[in-house]
């Protein structure tokens, strides 16, 4: 099954300049419909209304972190299955066992490029 290059992404970080880079380097992926909060709770809001294909969510900021997120999104019967990549400045190992005990499909350290970001969609979509 091929990715479909169309699907809704919500990419979501408090950091306005983060937000246009990876929006820039889905597109150079080929992704094009992309949509953006600048917290957790912005996120959860839009993902009740309107299904998403993928989250790409920075783990620190404030009110709701991207953890809160991903723990609301899992609990979420209706949004459990939505493939789920954090990202981080800090490669704590501990971060990294919570988010995958949390139920994360990938991970990304800042900083990146596209080759990282589409070698990381490959692993939680399937190629494209």
């Amino acid at each position: 099954m091929s990715v479909d290059l169309s699907m809704p992404i919500l990419i979501v970080d408090d950091y306005k300049t983060m937000l246009r880079i990876v929006n820039n380097l889905l597109k150079q992926i080929g992704f094009d419909n992309v949509d953006e909060a600048t917290d957790g709770s912005v996120a959860l809001s839009k993902m009740r209304n309107k299904r998403y294909g993928l989250v790409i969510s920075d783990w620190n900021m404030e009110p709701m972190t991207g953890f809160e997120l991903l723990k609301e999104v899992r609990a979420d019967s209706g949004l459990k299955e939505t493939p789920f990549i954090m990202v981080t400045a800090e490669s704590k190992t501990d971060n990294v066992i919570a988010a995958k005990k949390a139920g994360v499909n990938n991970y990304i350290v800042k900083p990146f490029n596209a080759e990282t970001l589409k070698g990381k969609l490959k692993a939680v979509l399937g190629d494209f």
